[in-house]
């Protein structure tokens, strides 16, 4: 699935698919979610992580999700605003899945502790935002059929 180009296919997602997400995504944790959005985030997808320092040779570090209930209190008015998606790990809170309902957007879940194995599906990395926040900066990544899971569907079903 090509993002944001397929945007329609999320809405036949349903929980518990297995996804090949390509395409161009962006990085945002706590103190982005805190600071505010340097970019539109219509039609977007946020992945919940704070990539390690990349190695010589290499695109990016090790780039495993982040537990999303964190930024829960920001999500339902990024998803007011047009966000498409958001990947991370963990439940949401139903504030969130009423939110998730309601703009028709899904939540892709990454699986906890395999960051270095993500890595290997991100094809290019840029800094584009808050470069002092070190791995909590904004990162536009380009992915190549990222291994994902439907957490919560646009219909609010969950995995959880």
């Amino acid at each position: 699935m090509k993002i944001p180009e397929e945007r329609g296919l999320l809405y036949d997602l349903k929980a518990g698919d297995r996804v090949f997400l390509s395409g161009t995504i962006y990085t945002a944790r706590d103190k982005v979610h805190k600071r505010g959005f340097p970019f539109d985030v219509k039609d977007q997808v946020i992945y919940y992580t704070g990539p390690t320092p990349t190695r010589p040779g290499e695109i990016i570090g090790s780039c495993g999700p982040t537990t999303s209930s964190r930024m829960d209190e920001w999500t339902p008015f990024l998803l007011s605003q047009g966000l498409a998606g958001m990947i991370g790990k963990g439940p949401r809170s139903k504030e969130v899945i009423e939110a998730i309902k309601l703009y028709r957007v899904v939540y892709f879940v990454a699986v906890g502790g395999a960051g270095a194995y993500y890595k290997n599906f991100v094809k290019k990395a840029e800094v584009v935002a808050y470069p002092e926040f070190g791995c909590e900066a904004v990162y536009k990544l380009e992915i190549e059929d990222f291994p994902l899971y439907v957490g919560i569907d646009s219909n609010g079903k969950s995995i959880f």
